[in-house]
């Protein structure tokens, strides 16, 4: 058995924001995969997955007793873990680039039943309904998800989140191959919990001063963000992304390891790059856009960069 692949994400923009019903654009990634396989002789890595797979599965279990939303079938299911089934996947763990995602997404194409399909005319109804069995379902990883991850692995679509009640699949403006702006990746070299910076984040969200920065900052320029990648137009947003940027480094700095923010001040400061968080951050990737990506190259110089969009 080799189920279907699932492909990691990112999100363009709209972390932390898209919790308080900011703007976000999430897109899939498909350098990053994975699929479900069976196998008798499992490797070190096989084995926690499998093991980890046996987790879910109770948990999926317990999920659809409550739940009216979603039935699986779990005799199958644990059956296949029994046998040796993991989720064989390149996608790296605590990068903020949806390696639990894809799990949930292919144990949901292959195990629940009366799936909405992909194929089917998606409604904005059927789109919510499917982000709330991806939340419920990809809990069991962070405690608490939006669902939006899993959404975007399974349709393989760019999704415009207007609020949380409001979705679609959208198009993004098409790459420019020989173009010198880019999007791109920041290796942190280490690994990013996301349950962990939720955490500082609703902790935060109890004062009234970051409450107020969070509405007229980071979700002013993250809506900005959104509508000026989607037009097109590239001179507003390097105006907003380096607001962006400097609103993150100031505010979110636990998210921001220590020795990136000297890094992340350097790209405000000469406008070579603008960094930004890509998932809930603390480690894993950040997320880069510039407009000349020799210069962000040499300036990150030492640093590991994987270009994920040219403009």
């Amino acid at each position: 058995m080799k189920g279907p692949l699932f492909y990691s994400k990112i999100l363009l923009f709209g972390e932390y924001g898209i919790i308080k019903d900011s703007k976000g654009l999430s897109i899939p990634y498909n350098f990053y995969k994975g699929a479900l396989k069976l196998s008798d002789n499992l490797t070190e890595d096989a084995k926690k997955s499998n093991d980890s797979l046996r987790r879910f599965a109770e948990y999926l279990d317990n999920l659809q007793k409550d739940s009216t939303m979603v039935s699986f079938d779990i005799r199958q299911l644990k059956a296949d873990v029994e046998k040796g089934m993991y989720f064989d996947s390149s996608i790296p763990m605590g990068y903020g680039v949806g390696s639990s995602g894809a799990l949930v997404a292919a144990i949901y194409d292959k195990y629940a039943h009366e799936k909405i399909t992909v194929l089917e005319n998606l409604t904005r109804e059927k789109l919510l309904k499917l982000k709330h069995i991806f939340g419920e379902m990809e809990s069991f990883f962070h405690g608490k998800s939006s669902g939006l991850d899993p959404l975007n692995s399974y349709l393989s679509l760019p999704i415009l989140i207007h609020s949380k009640d409001n979705i679609q699949p959208t198009g993004i403006p098409s790459q420019t191959t020989d173009g010198k702006g880019a999007v791109f990746l920041l290796d942190s070299g280490s690994t990013g919990e996301t349950a962990p910076m939720i955490q500082i984040f609703m902790e935060s969200m109890k004062q009234e001063g970051f409450r107020k920065m969070l509405k007229d900052q980071f979700i002013k320029h993250t809506d900005a963000c959104v509508e000026d990648f989607l037009k097109g137009d590239v001179k507003s947003l390097f105006g907003n992304l380096k607001q962006l940027s400097n609103t993150v480094l100031t505010n979110f700095k636990p998210m921001i390891p220590a020795e990136f923010h000297k890094l992340w001040k350097h790209g405000i400061d000469t406008n070579d790059y603008y960094l930004k968080l890509c998932g809930s951050g603390g480690g894993g990737y950040f997320l880069g856009f510039t407009q000349d990506i020799d210069k962000a190259r040499k300036a990150l110089d030492g640093y590991k960069l994987e270009v994920v969009y040219n403009f």
